[in-house]
């Protein structure tokens, strides 16, 4: 079987119908039976939903009509499945869930309820079944879709990959902190709550700072771990996907590091991306931190932990809610969305739509054999302008010049996964 993927698509607006990356990508698309992105916004027209509290960053919205423009790359698989879903609350996930489903495109990762939402969805080809499966690790609380119950309905939502973090403090640090603690006062009431049973009991020596756990340790260190409930139902999808599917991927969206720099994937996402081939996957296809980053090939599978920006139209949104404006001490009745903008980057001189590393990004080309195992694995470049016309600016076509894939090749190196580039501009993996 054949397949092609694309990242992030952060569109805001209508595609001009002579725009030139449907010509260059769209036959780099085509190469695979499944075809796949990420649909990074919600679908619905101004004044239809309320804006939620909290939004993922921008508030982003575009209308239902976008989605024609899309397929006119050639994808046929998506998934909504991030952390905007919820941007316009349950009602724009619900709208935006609709026309996906009206489009034709495959998609999964939201429902009307959880068992909905973690269900593999299936593409049916000439050359095979496909099965997706989609989670999101970067996430707030009011995304996650509920289970239905014999008395209560389901709750919409998103299929999550929870994380569990806490930070473990070697004697001397959780001395200091224990010390912080008594002198501020900061925890009064949850010690006198433990010393009524509550929070584990008094003997429970666990202290809690800003949401955050702090244990006793050998050592002082973050962890953080994927939740085992998710982990158990994403467990029981894939095996529900190997009776139906020839072919089993996973769409993770993740935002979490694991150092410094937003290239380095968080250590629980390198487990949970094993765990899921472990369990039967074939793929795990990640994209959200808006970047390239490496690829691992493991076990005779690909896992692309992040596939970029696909596309990335941030400075094309109409409008925003007063909590957005009161961010950045304006006001919605008084400030327009562009000098809201403007004061949130600073004069337009920081922010995603700065930062070159965002509109660089890559199609992977891959084929396999029988057993689902990797056969071939090409890589295609893609840019986007930063700057000039702006109907075209942040939307893909292929690159010319691939210099900038030369940090991502060096942090592939490090997964132990070696590119060499092909006349025509492409890189194969060696495998």
């Amino acid at each position: 079987m054949k397949f092609t993927a694309a990242g992030d698509m952060i569109i805001g607006r209508r595609i001009p119908e002579d725009f030139v990356g449907y010509d260059e990508l769209a036959p780099i698309i085509k190469q695979g039976d499944a075809r796949f992105f990420n649909l990074e916004t919600t679908l619905h027209k101004e004044g239809e939903c309320f804006a939620s509290e909290t939004s993922g960053g921008t508030y982003l919205r575009t209308n239902p009509e976008v989605l024609d423009d899309i397929k006119k790359f050639g994808f046929n698989m998506t998934s909504f499945n991030n952390n905007h879903v919820t941007d316009y609350g349950i009602d724009g996930l619900l709208r935006t869930l609709e026309a996906v489903e009206a489009s034709g495109l495959v998609h999964g990762g939201v429902g009307r309820n959880l068992a909905e939402a973690a269900a593999p969805r299936y593409l049916d080809t000439s050359a095979g079944r496909v099965a997706m499966i989609s989670v999101n690790s970067t996430l707030m609380g009011e995304m996650i879709a509920g289970e239905q119950t014999a008395r209560i309905k389901g709750r919409p939502g998103i299929n999550p990959l929870r994380v569990v973090e806490h930070i473990e403090l070697d004697p001397t640090d959780f001395s200091a902190i224990k010390q912080i603690i008594d002198k501020t006062g900061i925890n009064v009431q949850r010690t006198l709550e433990k010393k009524e049973g509550y929070h584990g009991g008094a003997d429970n020596i666990t202290e809690i700072i800003g949401g955050m756990t702090l244990l006793p340790g050998t050592e002082t260190k973050y962890v953080q771990k994927a939740n085992e409930k998710d982990l158990a139902r994403i467990k029981k999808a894939i095996y529900e996907a190997k009776l139906g599917a020839d072919y089993i991927f996973v769409s993770l969206h993740a935002h979490e590091m694991g150092g410094t720099e937003k290239e380095d994937p968080a250590k629980f996402l390198k487990e949970f991306a094993h765990f899921c081939i472990d369990e039967g996957a074939d793929a795990v296809v990640g994209h959200g931190p808006h970047l390239l980053r490496p690829i691992e090939i493991y076990k005779g599978c690909p896992i692309f932990y992040s596939l970029g920006d696909f596309a990335l139209q941030l400075y094309n949104v109409e409008f925003a809610p007063q909590e957005m404006y009161e961010q950045y001490g304006l006001d919605a009745s008084t400030s327009t969305v562009h000098e809201l903008l403007k004061t949130r980057s600073k004069n337009f001189s920081l922010g995603l739509m700065t930062d070159h590393r965002m509109f660089e990004t890559i199609i992977p080309f891959w084929e396999t054999d029988e057993q689902g195992k990797l056969k071939r694995l090409t890589i295609y470049p893609v840019v986007s302008p930063m700057t000039g016309n702006k109907s075209e600016i942040g939307l893909p076509r292929l690159a010319k010049d691939t210099s900038f894939l030369d940090d991502f090749i060096r942090r592939c190196e490090a997964y132990g996964t070696k590119l060499q580039k092909n006349a025509d501009g492409s890189f194969d993996v060696i495998l």
